[in-house]
């Protein structure tokens, strides 16, 4: 079978699973919201990551169908109380859960996916359901923290390169580290792959975060699917931005706080001024290699993996080349 094929056959399997899920019934307004946001779609591509690990050690992805649905159902959790936090009105193009119903309603939905996730990891085997439940409940703390500190962000003026790569690496890397480290714990590999697999997940996802921050700022808009420049609107603290104000002296200096003051402002002549700046100050490029450095860190450490399957290591690096390299 094609690495393609294998990532399609398994995606089509967890999208059954997760379709044909009971998350409950009644009251319809507690229920509703999880089926529809878990039916908007996405990547899945945290899910994927961990059916492929359990492939990489184990014989059936097929048999953590459950435990990789569970962390799609977690994901989906914290995008539906982010969503909240952030007054989002759009969620994968359609309304999010908070304007479709109410804040309460998606407070309350939000509450039960955590507890059906946590139904979704109990089929585990027995002897290694406690560091399941163990590690789970660490990765869901360090979310919450990083979304916190994303908040806390917010009313700062600036934020240290260290302390930005912190909050991504708890807001987003973790949960993409512990994606694959629960496929390969299932799967019977060695504590050490274990451990190795974790921190390549949350290397590359470290990576995917500072490519984020630059698919903002230089994407193609026809390919992007949103308003290219977005985080320069709302002076988001990303890495680009608080790599300039680092770098920035004199005129570029008086500039860049020029912008980040107005409070009136045309949208494009603002994205077109901050993107001078950084042009001026190569931010471009030092995000490239900020981003290129946990990159090869992450692969540093799969080259040190124990595999016992190729097909599916081949498939994850496929997996994680795509996204490398995508352009929205």
């Amino acid at each position: 079978m094609t690495e393609k094929n294998l990532v399609h056959e398994l995606l089509t399997k967890l999208e059954e699973h997760i379709s044909s899920h009971s998350f409950g019934a009644s009251p319809a307004e507690l229920y509703d919201p999880i089926t529809y946001i878990m039916s908007l779609g996405g990547k899945r591509i945290r899910p994927l990551l961990s059916l492929l690990a359990y492939g990489m050690y184990g014989k059936n992805p097929e048999e953590i169908l459950s435990q990789s649905a569970a962390i799609e159902v977690f994901h989906n959790f914290t995008l539906m109380h982010d969503d909240i936090m952030d007054q989002a009105p759009l969620r994968r193009g359609k309304p999010t859960v908070h304007e479709k119903w109410n804040a309460n309603i998606a407070i309350l939905s939000g509450d039960v996916m955590l507890v059906r996730a946590y139904d979704l990891l109990l089929p585990s085997p027995s002897g290694l359901l406690p560091e399941v439940i163990r590690l789970f409940n660490k990765t869901a703390a360090e979310v919450c923290e990083g979304q916190q500190l994303d908040m806390n962000f917010e009313g700062y003026e600036t934020v240290s390169e260290e302390a930005y790569i912190e909050m991504i690496r708890l807001k987003t890397a973790v949960l993409l580290g512990f994606a694959l480290q629960l496929g390969a714990l299932l799967a019977g590999a060695s504590k050490e792959d274990v451990d190795r697999i974790y921190t390549f997940g949350v290397n590359i996802g470290v990576g995917f975060q500072l490519q984020d921050d630059l698919l903002d700022v230089y994407a193609d808009q026809a390919k992007f699917g949103k308003q290219v420049g977005g985080d320069i609107i709302s002076n988001k603290k990303t890495f680009l931005l608080l790599k300039a104000l680092e770098l920035a002296k004199g005129k570029e200096q008086q500039e860049l706080q020029h912008w980040l003051g107005l409070k009136d402002f045309d949208k494009a002549q603002k994205v077109a001024a901050v993107k001078g700046i950084y042009e001026q100050l190569g931010i471009r490029s030092l995000t490239e290699q900020k981003m290129q450095t946990y990159f090869e860190e992450g692969f540093r450490q799969f080259e040190g993996l124990q595999i016992k399957n190729k097909t599916y290591s081949q498939a994850l690096l496929a997996v994680t080349q795509k996204l490398m390299h995508r352009e929205k």
